[in-house]
């Protein structure tokens, strides 16, 4: 009877872990898609500046002062040659996002973020020469033509958009392959990433925000009928990407490699749907079908992972890689950044 409780409120938990992340990551999206549209703050640099502001903070109060998760130390030396080239690409990573989402919809912005494991599969092949089975490439078929078929049928196409998502894909690829070679030894979790790389990001982009944007911003606050409610909406923001992180840090406790990647495909899905019910952004059917083959094709490649990871190594036999480079120590061996912290904003 106990064993049956337990696993019904396991169950119950992964649901609503699942339920809070959906939560947390559309509501991100729309608010910032809101911020750009409804607001006509069309300053990107200067919303992922409050978001990284926004995340330091939240980082320092919940390992320095609520002390809710414990902190990983890292050498001061090391801050510096290894995390903040890490920052750097988690800053770009995030600018192009929201550079994307100001000139395309959220459901053409989130079906090309999808194709984040075709570019990480080619970026490894191409750059480190990795050997990747067949499997893996035949699942990467349905992504890459979901893409082009949503892309083709996208009746609010914008050029600058599309490039900046696409690149944003390349960045996420990067920081996700760059993380386990630079970060080896550290057994990083969405808290003390956010926490050691926000500051280092917020160094990066402030200058370029202020440089910038900082004119159009003081021309924004003079035109706009109510400055100072836009300004809370744009800070809650901020607050909200750091929610999302601890978010993804109380999924990826409560749920299977599995259940994670599924729910994450999903949590597109939802993000289109709301999306299409606040902005009401044109789609046409054969744009949702490119949608529905990408998100099908990102389930079928998490699958394939998964199940290529639970074979057991043949000797002489190649195996799929997930870092660019062979660990010299059995420090190393140990698991770095988890692969299920792509979502990260």
């Amino acid at each position: 009877m106990e064993d049956s409780f337990v696993f019904q409120w396991s169950d119950i938990r992964s649901l609503l872990s699942i339920i809070q992340w959906w939560a947390f990551n559309v509501t991100v999206i729309i608010v910032n898609k809101w911020i750009f549209q409804k607001l006509d703050f069309k300053f990107p640099l200067s919303v992922s500046c409050v978001h990284f502001i926004c995340s330091a903070i939240g980082g320092y109060v919940v390992i320095k002062v609520l002390k809710l998760k414990p902190l990983i130390t890292v050498d001061p030396e090391d801050r510096w040659r290894r995390i903040f080239p890490m920052s750097f690409v988690f800053c770009i990573n995030i600018v192009l996002g929201n550079v994307s989402l100001r000139y395309i919809p959220v459901s053409f912005m989130q079906t090309i973020k999808s194709f984040t494991p075709a570019t990480t599969v080619v970026l490894q092949w191409l750059v480190w020469r990795k050997y990747f089975d067949w499997r893996i490439w035949a699942s990467l078929v349905p992504i890459v033509g979901g893409i082009l078929l949503t892309s083709v049928t996208e009746l609010s196409f914008n050029m600058f958009g599309f490039c900046a998502a696409l690149f944003g894909c390349l960045a996420t690829s990067t920081k996700t392959i760059l993380a386990e070679s630079l970060l080896h030894g550290y057994k990083f979790d969405s808290i003390n990433t956010v926490y050691y790389m926000a500051p280092f990001a917020t160094m990066i982009l402030a200058l370029p925000a202020l440089l910038l944007e900082g004119n159009g911003i003081l021309e924004w606050f003079g035109t706009h009928p109510y400055p100072w409610s836009a300004l809370i909406i744009i800070f809650s923001s901020g607050v909200l990407a750091f929610c999302l992180n601890f978010s993804i840090f109380y999924v990826i406790h409560s749920t299977t490699a599995v259940t994670f990647n599924v729910a994450g495909n999903l949590k597109v899905a939802v993000a289109v749907l709301v999306s299409w019910l606040i902005f009401r952004n044109p789609i046409s059917y054969l744009n949702c079908v490119g949608c529905a083959v990408t998100l099908v094709g990102c389930t079928f490649y998490g699958y394939v992972r998964h199940m290529l990871s639970q074979q057991p190594a043949v000797p002489g036999t190649p195996r799929t890689p997930r870092t660019p480079r062979t660990p010299r120590s059995k420090m190393e061996l140990l698991p770095l950044v988890n692969d299920k912290l792509e979502d990260k904003v």
